[in-house]
């Protein structure tokens, strides 16, 4: 039988294809924009006639609603590096300098004149701000915000230099090559730092003593997270896999425990996301994808549970709120994902955008102004720029219907897969259309022809 066309064009409605029998909708209509709500027809007199019609649907609003607060801007090279405490933003950036911005309309408050050139890695924990430098060492700062300006001093230098030779340039607790990242287990007092020279060494910040070093992977370390519950340290490489080290009861050593691997791909970013009944490791990806794996809790081990696609380019950072994903990608663009209560399923929420080159940096906190308002969410990029973005999630109990929306309404029985973002749910389809075109900035495509090296 030949489709049956609906002309509605006399409507101000584009036709469209129904076709008998099939579970497929049309490609190319689909990519024209978003399908009109189809008009009711008449029941068939024929008990038995395959055109018997679904109910009319309609969808949902978007269920977030995000919009960039602040976007700042400073000509000192990319920001690689961000922390948060409880009233300040820090970046690092390839500058001597680490700034400090009031959270969260980002005033500045000054700066920390480190004088060590680059900062590729920081962290932030109560008023104690860590950070490393082009010597791989790492500098401890003690910081104290006022209305006006931050007060900071350096209380450590890690590794300590030597009495014996104070200017002695090395030391053999010293990383070799570029620290790349940072964990603290505030519980132990212990920091974890991980480099380039493929090690990640144990730090114990009390008395600046290193008090384990042990070769991590095969390639350079990406990333480190540490669970303050049990003390599990997870790190990632470019060597394409994931291990999880536990530290020796009494002996301050590390063993390994278990090592995952999904794919060939280098992976840049480790998340975490742990509560009582649920326990995810996400990781970001080079060929664009997000990984998770979920914890077992019978047997405490992680199985892959799948992955997310949608970014273009490599995923350079995650981070993580409840059960809210945020991944910033070297495509330009910070995808927010959203894992459903009690099950494994992630969507799409959002795609924000607004950098011109890679977001090397991203991180979270909950706006609160007595209540909770939403989410804040801080994202830095290799174009100099550092934006804020204020997102706000409607509870599923909220999502209201209207039958004006933009997106596709289908019945149970359609399956669409050409590419795109798809979301299943309660027998609707809902078809997400991002059809990025980022503009980069040509100084970072130009570096990006050279070899990366903004990566390096």
């Amino acid at each position: 039988m030949s489709p049956v066309h609906m002309d509605l064009s006399n409507s101000g409605r584009r036709s469209f294809v129904l076709r008998q029998n099939t579970k497929h909708v049309d490609r190319e209509l689909l990519k024209s924009g978003p399908l009109p709500l189809p008009l009711p027809l008449p029941a068939s007199s024929n008990p038995g006639s395959p055109w018997a019609l679904s109910p009319l649907r309609t969808l949902p609003l978007p269920p977030l609603f995000y919009t960039c607060i602040a976007s700042l801007h400073r000509n000192e090279g990319g920001v690689h590096s961000m922390a948060l405490s409880k009233e300040l933003v820090f970046t690092g950036s390839q500058s001597s300098r680490i700034r400090a911005w009031r959270k969260p309309d980002c005033l500045e408050r000054g700066c920390i004149k480190a004088g060590l050139g680059e900062t590729r890695a920081m962290l932030c924990y109560s008023n104690i701000l860590f950070s490393s430098h082009k010597d791989h060492r790492i500098r401890v700062w003690n910081i104290s915000a006022s209305d006006v300006d931050i007060q900071y001093k350096k209380v450590a230098t890690l590794p300590k230099r030597s009495g014996i030779f104070p200017f002695k340039r090395t030391s053999p607790h010293q990383h070799t090559e570029r620290i790349s990242c940072m964990a603290y287990h505030h519980v132990k007092g212990l920091l974890y730092t991980g480099s380039h020279d493929r090690t990640v060494r144990v730090w114990r910040v009390a008395d600046s003593a290193c008090v384990d070093t042990f070769l991590a992977h095969d390639n350079r370390v990406n990333e480190i997270v540490v669970n303050q519950e049990d003390g599990c340290v997870f790190t990632c490489s470019s060597d394409g896999s994931i291990k999880i080290w536990r530290r020796v009861y009494k002996e301050g050593s590390h063993t390994l425990t278990m090592r995952l691997r999904f794919q060939e791909f280098p992976i840049n970013a480790l998340a975490l996301s742990s509560s009582v009944d649920n326990y995810f490791l996400y990781s970001g990806s080079s060929d664009g994808s997000v990984n998770f794996w979920q914890k077992e809790p019978t047997s405490f081990r992680f199985s892959h549970g799948g992955f997310l696609q949608g970014h273009r380019l490599a995923v350079l950072c995650l981070a993580v709120m409840g059960r809210l994903v945020f991944s910033g990608s070297e495509d330009t663009t910070i995808r927010v994902w959203k894992r459903e209560e009690g099950s494994s399923i992630h969507e799409c929420l959002a795609v924000m955008d607004g950098h011109q080159g890679p977001v090397r940096c991203v991180a979270a906190c909950l706006e609160m102004d007595k209540v909770v308002k939403g989410y804040l969410v801080y994202s830095a990029s290799v174009d100099q720029t550092f934006k804020v973005w204020r997102v706000k999630v409607l509870p599923d109990e909220q999502v209201l219907f209207l039958g004006n929306s933009d997106n596709v309404s289908l019945s149970d029985d359609v399956n669409v897969n050409d590419g795109n973002d798809v979301v299943i749910r309660e027998g609707l389809v809902y078809h997400q259309y991002y059809d990025m075109s980022p503009v980069l900035s040509p100084s970072w495509v130009e570096k990006k022809r050279q070899g990366g090296g903004y990566f390096q």
